[in-house]
């Protein structure tokens, strides 16, 4: 049984993640929602630290109290949660105020954790760091540009984190999604990966050491970018992701 850290399970791909790692692993969710009875009941050793991502205060408390309820380390850390602000620059109901939140939930909070238990990390072999990324952290599109800036900013974080960590045994992955049939993406686009098999590759990818783990069109933006960035700015200025 390995002891993992995981924001975001109240919802989504959290609270998916939840379902299928929670009965072989102890899960301590850092959300300031609960997530629901039904998925708890399933997941024996979960803990729940009421934490807001978007506070730093509130975040170096959470890890404290992961660090003071895991002597002995803990095994990994998915940071999966994220918000995603829709209006434009130019619209007339963007709001500044969610600048600062979206970054913080998006960016800040997961370096924060990782420096915070990059010790409890260091005490088990073979522990794992996981970031939840978008292919909006490859190619921007017009909407979210806050959401697509602090995912970009995930991506060279965990590349740079991969590089300081060589040798030390500790894996820095990342999963970069499609678009995902969650509670954030209601309303939008077509052809959603349902999030419980988003969660069942994420874990794959895990089990397999992926570096990058592409999911669903993931793989294709990637490859499309490659080629040309110029056809991939304009596929995603097309869809509705």
């Amino acid at each position: 049984m390995k002891t993992i850290v995981l924001t975001g399970a109240s919802s989504g791909v959290g609270l998916d993640l939840l379902r299928a790692l929670g009965g072989a692993n102890t899960i301590i969710n850092l959300s300031r929602r609960t997530p629901p009875e039904d998925a708890v009941s399933q997941a024996p050793g979960f803990i729940h630290i009421a934490t807001d991502l978007a506070d730093s205060s509130s975040v170096a408390a959470a890890i404290a109290s992961v660090v003071e309820r895991t002597p002995q380390g803990i095994d990994g850390l998915i940071n999966c949660a994220a918000v995603q602000f829709t209006p434009q620059f130019t619209s007339d109901d963007f709001d500044s105020a969610s600048i600062a939140t979206e970054i913080a939930i998006n960016l800040t909070s997961p370096a924060q954790l990782i420096h915070g238990l990059l010790v409890s990390l260091g005490q088990k072999p073979e522990s794992f760091i996981l970031n939840v990324n978008s292919g909006l952290g490859l190619v921007p599109k017009r909407e979210s540009a806050i959401y697509c800036a602090t995912k970009a900013g995930l991506d060279n974080l965990s590349r740079g984190l991969r590089a300081q960590l060589q040798g030390t045994g500790l894996q820095v992955g990342q999963a970069f999604l499609p678009l995902v049939d969650t509670p954030m993406t209601t309303g939008r686009g077509n052809g959603k990966l349902s999030s419980r098999e988003v969660a069942r590759q994420i874990i794959k990818g895990i089990e397999r050491g992926v570096d990058d783990n592409d999911i669903g069109k993931a793989k294709l933006l990637r490859i499309v970018n490659r080629l040309s960035p110029s056809i991939a700015s304009r596929i995603m200025q097309k869809a509705e992701s």
